[in-house]
């Protein structure tokens, strides 16, 4: 797992992950584990977490979490459909996120995706759903 860690952190300069200040804490084939500062990065003009922004710390993790289940770096997903529910309103701090897979097959790989405040209270809950490819 350090290897695909240690080069989706390099790729994942000067994108929207590093923007976002999204960050890694934990990465194993079946769960991936991530914090996200709410800050001016990631709130929306009222002052709460923006949800276009919980939406790509939640496909982040399953993305990174798909990776950790494919044939890196000869194969790599790509995400297919989201959904995601917003609970609780986040003003200030860090969200955690964590992704478990619900399914991991051998074309597609679906992901739930928590997303907790410092409470520990659920902020939003997201469903992924990857396609796995090959390389060209």
């Amino acid at each position: 797992m350090t290897h695909i860690l240690q080069a989706l952190k390099k790729q994942m300069s000067n994108t929207m992950t590093e923007n976002l200040g999204i960050e890694i804490t934990a990465l194993e084939k079946s769960r991936v584990s991530g914090k996200m500062p709410v800050d001016r990065r990631t709130i929306q003009p009222f002052g709460r977490l923006h949800g276009g922004a919980s939406v790509a710390f939640a496909e982040t993790l399953a993305s990174i979490g798909g990776m950790a289940n494919v044939d890196f770096p000869d194969e790599m997903v790509a995400g297919v459909e989201i959904n995601a529910n917003h609970i609780r309103s986040v003003h200030e701090g860090w969200v955690f996120g964590e992704a478990i897979p619900a399914h991991i097959g051998d074309r597609t790989q679906v992901w739930e995706v928590r997303i907790t405040n410092e409470e520990g209270e659920l902020v939003c809950l997201s469903r992924l759903t990857l396609a796995n490819l090959r390389r060209r």
